[in-house]
């Protein structure tokens, strides 16, 4: 399937900020980030929820949210995601209606089950229960967007009494809902379930397992949706990839080379635990992540053609979010989504196919239309002689 007419656009924040650096610092240079994509024409921001570990340091994806929209005016923000299992359906419901009131309709929806294993250790929820759980809230969650008869529930691990919002979602029916999913098909199946569209980290959990098998995911969404009278929008798809650009290759590689492989040495492996990706130098890591094509590191072209072969593995998709990672000095990140912005978004909505018509029509008329020039000139001399005279 080809891609949309205008791919859309954005980042997924975590945020990854390494370990023992200002904190405080850190969250506003991410408020800052927000502020310079929606600046850029970037279409959406999705902002994590964790607990543990250290390097993802936002707790409350939503008063995150709140005060980028203040600093903001176009982009939509989205809840990258909330971990449904950790809250009560009403407490969530009532968080996400108020901020689509609050940004007036820029709010997403995104819904995960926790990503942390030590998030629900530390909040005693059994890991096994968290995709059953997160399936149970959504459909509460739902409901409670859409019914108006009070609602009342009994889990084994939330009760609902009569339960309202008493707000209505500010977007009808009610927000867009993106459900996440990784290498499990159990994401891809909920979104079908729920008619919900897919953000999908395009790394799987083990990256020494080898990509995502993209396709097959969005295969077993279709069969989902299908069997529950729902379908599925590849335009809604949203593939999720680290990426740093600059003007060369080699430069960007510089960039990135060190801070890349303390990411991946001392957050995926050290901190999570996951099987070594490479187990070459720390400074080869971002080689062998581009390589096998985990990363997008180069120029805009390389970009360009990383989107590409990510066509080629979903069989096509909608939105492109950057993998968000501290690993370059801040004005080269800036310069990173510049250079995607000004380089790359553009091939992929359309806004050059003008621009490139008129300047081939240009050039191949550039004799007729210099030689008409020519006469002109040569016109208002002759004139400008006779009138002399």
């Amino acid at each position: 399937m080809p891609l949309p007419e205008r791919m859309k656009f954005g980042i997924f924040l975590g945020p990854f900020h390494r370990v023992g650096e200002n904190p405080t610092l850190a969250i506003q240079r991410d408020l800052e980030l927000i502020e310079w994509l929606d600046h850029l024409g970037f279409d959406e921001a999705w902002i994590g929820e964790h607990h543990s570990a250290g390097w993802e340091i936002i707790a409350s994806p939503e008063v995150f949210i709140a005060a980028a929209a203040e600093r903001t005016r176009n982009i939509k923000l989205g809840t990258g995601v909330v971990s449904l299992p950790y809250h009560h359906p009403l407490m969530v419901a009532n968080r996400i209606v108020q901020l689509d009131h609050m940004t007036k309709g820029r709010v997403l929806f995104g819904v995960g089950p926790g990503a942390l294993p030590g998030d629900a250790y530390m909040m005693g929820i059994p890991h096994e229960t968290q995709r059953e759980r997160m399936d149970e809230s959504l459909t509460t969650i739902i409901r409670l967007f859409t019914e108006t008869d009070p609602i009342t529930y009994k889990s084994d691990w939330f009760e609902l009494n009569e339960g309202l919002i008493h707000l209505r979602p500010y977007t009808k029916p009610y927000m867009p809902i993106s459900v996440a999913s990784v290498q499990s098909p159990a994401g891809v199946t909920l979104a079908g379930k729920h008619g919900t569209s897919v953000l999908t980290i395009t790394v799987p959990r083990d990256p020494s397992s080898g990509p995502s098998d993209l396709m097959t995911l969005w295969e077993i969404a279709e069969e989902s949706a299908s069997k529950h009278g729902n379908n599925m929008n590849r335009d809604d798809w949203r593939l999720v990839l680290p990426v740093h650009l600059a003007e060369t290759r080699e430069e960007a590689f510089a960039d990135a080379r060190i801070g890349a492989g303390q990411f991946l040495r001392e957050y995926t492996e050290g901190t999570n635990g996951r099987k070594a990706a490479f187990d070459g130098p720390l400074d080869k890591v971002i080689d062998h992540m581009a390589d096998n094509g985990s990363w997008i590191i180069g120029t805009p072209d390389d970009c360009i053609e990383g989107i590409r072969k990510l066509e080629e593995r979903s069989g096509g998709f909608g939105v492109f979010l950057v993998q968000t990672i501290d690993w370059a000095p801040r004005e080269k990140m800036l310069k990173s989504y510049e250079l995607l912005a000004r380089y790359v978004m553009p091939q992929f909505q359309g806004s050059v196919v003008s621009t490139r018509a008129s300047n081939q029509w240009a050039a191949e008329r550039q004799d007729a239309l210099v030689d008409g020039r020519t006469r002109a000139i040569d016109r208002a001399k002759q004139a400008y002689a006779e009138r002399s005279s």
